[in-house]
């Protein structure tokens, strides 16, 4: 690619380790100057070692010294690798010492003192790896996912990505299409005999088994992956002194927010953050909302109406012993088509205990119909294991238990498989109309083409800064 004629002679270099004080600092060098970075700065322990004849991918022991008054700045445990078998498939100097800010940034300033070193943008390592081929880019965007991860299940579709789990999936689309596609070119070469040559029937087949349904099942799991990626904002909402608060506290295993008996006591958002079943869950305890002349609490009803339109999902709170109320039934009519799950808290108490004693069976479904209900007591603990389970179904439409995710696609991702799937379907109805072969093919290749801008090989220089400038420096 273009880009890597910019990079093809420059070594650069980065601290790998964020800052701050720590047991262990890495300074991280790659491109043809790194070998000289040992010889010209490090001094090994043992005096008869020659620093320029270090064996590839094994650790030395020794001192970074300053060359120009010779005297030690860290003591360090070096290592030499030599390319191809390297992160960035170039010659790579990794030097491990103390994790101290100034002894870091004093030896990377040596560094960047010599001829033909300069520092690593952000994500540069990365991007070198791609360009050098030894990952495509939705690997490369792995790595970033994997840094980001918050939960297990997010750093799993992290490794799976990582370990070419998408470009598997979508190497065999890509063999479907170069196979169409050659049917097409044989058929544009022999005109006089195209149509003993394609059979559209056949070639139909092959498009929808091997091509639409496939990145149709992909495209299906992008918003579980945007969840486990990104994490879901999820609010409680309801009338005052049902238990907002209380249950909020539940969740979280703490006492985060103020619970008294009197009505209206949360005048503002309460955020906190949880893992349920592996989901990165921003869960916001909202003011009770109700007809309030007071001014404070009517900003906080607002603000709780507002953040109810954003979330991914509404917890929408009822009080078991005041049964379904106005109140509840004009909140409700508010929410609208948002995504919503109705709590009932308080079953716990003696007055209403026998309605909810049998398990799985809510007695106000006829109020709410279709929509998913749940029953706990925030106070004792009772059903807030459903609960949990309840949330992470209706965020990611799957039980919490299912086996394993595929991996999934993220926006980017998505943007090129919905122009790639539009492109299907004009194949499609090509092949169903018996569409010229010139036609067809010049199709197919627009599909390969978006294909190709997933896994790098048709992107832009700018398509590539982007994604890269989002990694840290050092990476």
């Amino acid at each position: 690619m273009d880009a890597y004629a910019e990079f093809e002679q420059a070594t650069i270099a980065a601290i790998a380790t964020p800052p701050g004080a720590g047991g262990i600092g890495i300074i991280r060098v790659s491109g043809p100057a790194a070998p000289a970075v040992l010889t010209r700065l490090f001094r090994p322990a043992n005096p008869a070692a020659n620093p320029a004849s270090i064996p590839s991918h094994r650790l030395r022991y020794g001192w970074i010294v300053d060359p120009a008054g010779g005297h030690p700045l860290d003591e360090v445990m070096a290592v030499y690798m030599a390319a191809p078998a390297t992160y960035t498939r170039e010659e790579v100097v990794e030097i491990h010492g103390h994790g101290g800010y100034v002894v870091l940034r004093e030896i990377l300033a040596l560094i960047l003192a010599m001829e033909g070193v300069r520092a690593a943008e952000p994500g540069e390592f990365t991007k070198r790896a791609f360009l050098n081929g030894r990952i495509d880019l939705t690997r490369a965007e792995a790595v970033l996912d994997l840094l980001n991860a918050e939960t297990r299940q997010g750093l799993n579709l992290a490794v799976s990505q990582l370990s070419g789990g998408l470009q598997q999936q979508l190497s065999g689309v890509r063999d479907t299409l170069l196979a169409i596609l050659a049917v097409l070119e044989v058929a544009i070469d022999f005109p006089d005999e195209d149509g003993e040559i394609i059979d559209h029937r056949q070639l139909h087949r092959q498009l929808v088994e091997g091509v639409s349904r496939p990145l149709a099942e992909l495209l299906a799991g992008r918003a579980r992956g945007r969840i486990f990626r990104e994490g879901a904002a999820v609010v409680i909402m309801g009338r005052p002194n049902v238990g907002k608060s209380s249950l909020l506290n539940a969740l979280l295993r703490e006492e985060r927010a103020i619970v008294t008996a009197i009505p209206g006591t949360t005048r503002d958002t309460i955020e906190e953050c949880l893992n349920i079943h592996g989901v990165p869950v921003r869960i916001v305890d909202t003011a009770g909302i109700r007809e309030s002349s007071e001014q404070v609490e009517q900003i906080g009803i607002r603000r709780s109406r507002s953040l109810g339109e954003r979330a991914d999902l509404v917890l929408l709170l009822l009080d078991a012993a005041a049964g379904v109320t106005a109140e509840d039934l004009a909140l409700y009519e508010s929410v609208g088509e948002k995504n919503l799950l109705l709590v009932v808290n308080k079953i716990d108490l003696p007055e209403v205990a026998g309605e909810f004693a049998a398990q799985g069976t809510i007695p106000w479904e006829d109020s709410f119909p279709g929509r998913p209900l749940v029953g706990i007591s925030a106070r004792t603990g009772q059903g807030l294991a459903a609960l949990e389970d309840a949330v992470f179904q209706a965020l990611t439409g799957s039980k919490p238990r299912d086996p394993g995710y595929a991996c999934v696609p993220n926006a980017r991702h998505e943007a090129a498989l919905v122009k790639a799937l539009e492109g299907v379907e004009r194949v499609a109805t090509g092949l169903e109309n018996a569409l010229a072969p010139e036609l067809l093919a010049v199709e197919v290749q627009s599909v390969l083409g978006q294909l190709g801008e997933i896994s790098g090989e048709t992107s832009t220089d700018e398509v590539l800064d982007a994604i890269f400038s989002r990694f840290c420096i050092g990476k």
